[in-house]
């Protein structure tokens, strides 16, 4: 057992030196406040924190004895919604919006959701060109994620800082 981690640091802000495990969990279970969780070399660790967090690719674990476990967004079946122009992105955002379905932004404008053979079909009809793949979803948290869940992760120096993954 490495131990109990009370604490999340934010990717890029923990010494990966310090890198003790990892842990690769896939959306649903990067949203935890209290788990034991298996390291991919099976070992255990307890997350142990004081509230709901979402915990992000990258994001270290923060062990009572000293050194963190790395999180690790798993690989997931998941869709990706290309369109011909903004318009189209912006209708098909809406028309999946609408059915609540969670939704991540990429750097291309590319929509990325779960695979799923609904939405995905609906998608095609409205013009979008689908590739299905096995790859990490984070979806965008929400505009009112804040008040359900936290999302502030602490920085070696203490000082935490809210964002949405």
């Amino acid at each position: 057992m490495l131990g109990r981690a009370t604490s999340v640091v934010a990717a890029g802000g923990w010494p990966e030196g310090e890198e003790r495990g990892r842990v690769v969990l896939d959306y649903d279970d990067r949203h935890r406040r209290r788990i034991r969780l298996r390291t991919d070399d099976d070992r255990s660790v307890q997350l142990d924190l004081d509230d709901a967090t979402r915990l992000a690719d990258g994001d270290g674990l923060a062990l009572d004895g000293g050194g963190y476990v790395r999180v690790v967004a798993a690989e997931e079946a998941v869709a990706d919604l290309r369109c011909h122009d903004l318009v189209d992105t912006a209708r098909i955002a809406w028309h999946v919006g609408n059915r609540h379905i969670p939704v991540q932004v990429l750097a291309d404008g590319t929509l990325r959701i779960r695979d799923d053979h609904v939405i995905v079909a609906m998608a095609e009809r409205l013009g979008a060109h689908v590739t299905r793949l096995n790859a990490p979803f984070s979806p965008e948290p929400g505009a009112y994620a804040g008040e359900h869940a936290s999302h502030d992760h602490q920085h070696e120096d203490g000082h935490g800082h809210g964002h949405g993954h």
